[in-house]
C-alpha cells in the first residue's frame, strides 16, 4: 500500500462526508473533506511521505523544509520529513501557529526551520487558499525562499488560484473530482 490510487481509495473511505456542512470560509457544502482522518494515520502517514517527495521533485523543487499552518499541515510534513531519511537529502519539517506564542518565545513558526531556507508550504486541502497564504506570509516574513504550495487535496474552489495571484503555484496530490467521481 503505497501508490496514489492507495491515498485516493484512503481518502475516498476515510476522509469525504457528504451531507450539509459550512466550511471555514462560511460557505456551504454538500461534502467535506475531513483530510485528518488520512493524514494522521499510520497508513496515510506511510504513503503521503513517499508520494509528495515524488511530486515535488517532478516539480523540480528541492526543499530544506516543509511546513504550513497547523493543523492540518503538520502531519503531512512529518511524514514528508520521515520519508527523506529513506530518500535523502533530508527535508526538515516545521509548523506554523495561527498566533505567536504569548509565553516562552513568542515564536510563530516552530521547529527547526532556518532563516534562508528553500521552503514547500505544506496543506492538507486547499479551498480558499487562505490558510497557504497565511503560512506564506510568515514563512516569508521569517527569511524563507518559497518554492511553492503542495497540497493533499485541492476542492477547485479558488484556492490554486488565490495562492497564484500571492506569487506562488501549487501542485496536488488528489483532486477533489477524483475523490467524488
Amino acid at each position: 500500500m503505497n501508490t496514489l490510487r492507495d491515498l485516493k481509495q484512503l481518502l475516498i473511505e476515510r476522509s469525504v462526508r457528504r451531507g450539509e456542512f459550512i466550511l471555514a470560509s462560511g460557505k456551504s457544502s454538500s461534502f467535506y473533506i475531513d483530510a485528518r482522518m488520512t493524514t494522521m494515520s499510520p497508513e496515510g502517514l506511510a504513503i503521503i511521505g513517499p508520494l509528495s517527495l515524488d511530486l515535488m521533485e517532478r516539480s523540480g523543487w528541492k526543499p530544506d523544509s516543509v511546513g504550513g499552518l497547523t493543523l492540518g499541515a503538520d502531519p503531512v510534513s512529518f511524514s514528508i520529513s520521515r520519508a527523506s531519511v529513506d530518500r535523502p537529502p533530508l527535508v526538515r519539517a516545521f509548523t506554523v501557529r495561527k498566533e505567536p506564542k504569548s509565553h516562552g518565545t513568542g515564536n510563530l513558526i516552530e521547529g527547526p526551520f532556518k532563516t534562508g531556507d528553500s521552503v514547500v508550504i505544506i496543506e492538507d486541502v486547499v479551498t480558499t487558499g487562505k490558510s497557504a497564504i497565511q503560512a506564506i506570509d510568515a514563512v516569508l516574513k521569517a527569511g524563507a525562499h518559497i518554492l511553492g504550495v503542495l497540497a493533499i487535496v485541492n476542492r477547485n474552489e479558488g484556492g490554486v488560484e488565490a495562492i497564484r495571484q500571492h506569487g506562488f503555484e501549487t501542485v496536488s496530490l488528489v483532486s477533489i473530482t477524483e475523490l467524488l467521481g
